[in-house]
């Protein structure tokens, strides 16, 4: 790959030079990982961070909500939690980084998205992230830890399991554009998909979107 595309993004073109940016800044910000188990701490760059299993936070998360909650308010609650994270950590940067809303703050969520072990990104040609309400973004997350995990358990679904992959960034989006937004699982490896494929806008449009997306890839 030329080493002046980004590697851990894939991207619109005329977006590519704010990703390899945003690359150079989370190289810096993690190469600052620090474990002190002897304290039960794991720091980067001074901010403390956590490891945890996937399947911890997709697949048992998911049972034990369910028991208690039903299918329908485990997903919501799922969903709410990937969005309060995607949602502080765009906050977070934004504010370290020194980013602009728009775009430049939108490049560095995908990036640190990747350095964490969420998912890779791969933004889809069509987007148009914009700052008013026809804001709109379809992107595959290929290596979703929702949708692996659920896999890797042989657990089968016939519903979109990537719940807190779509609130982390329709979470971050919605702060780095200064926009409501809220984001849809459209397409899923963990029901036999090809493919992890989420689109994101407005409230008022998403629902046309998934729509429109859904006869344009063919997913059922």
């Amino acid at each position: 790959m030329n080493s002046s595309r980004p590697k851990y993004v894939k991207c619109p073109e005329p977006l590519e030079p704010l990703f390899v940016r945003a690359e150079k800044d989370m190289t810096n910000f993690f190469s600052g990982l620090n474990r002190v188990p002897e304290k039960g701490e794991i720091t980067i760059t001074g901010e403390r961070y956590i490891l945890a299993r996937a399947a911890t936070f997709s697949v048992q998360l998911k049972e034990i909500l369910e028991k208690q909650y039903g299918r329908l308010a485990a997903e919501k609650i799922a969903y709410s939690l990937g969005r309060a994270a995607g949602t502080k950590d765009a906050e977070f940067f934004m504010k370290k980084l020194g980013l602009e809303k728009g775009p430049t703050a939108l490049s560095a969520g995908p990036v640190h998205f990747a350095y964490v072990g969420w998912a890779f990104v791969d933004i889809f040609p069509e987007s148009n992230p914009t700052t008013d309400e026809n804001y709109f973004l379809i992107y595959d997350h290929p290596y979703s830890f929702e949708a692996y995990s659920f896999i890797d358990e042989g657990i089968k679904v016939n519903r979109p399991v990537c719940h807190m992959n779509a609130g982390y960034s329709s979470g971050w989006c919605q702060v780095a554009f200064g926009v409501e937004l809220v984001a849809k699982e459209i397409s899923c490896r963990a029901k036999g998909d090809e493919k992890c494929i989420f689109v994101m806008g407005h409230p008022s449009l998403i629902n046309v979107y998934v729509v429109e997306m859904k006869e344009k890839y063919g997913i059922k």
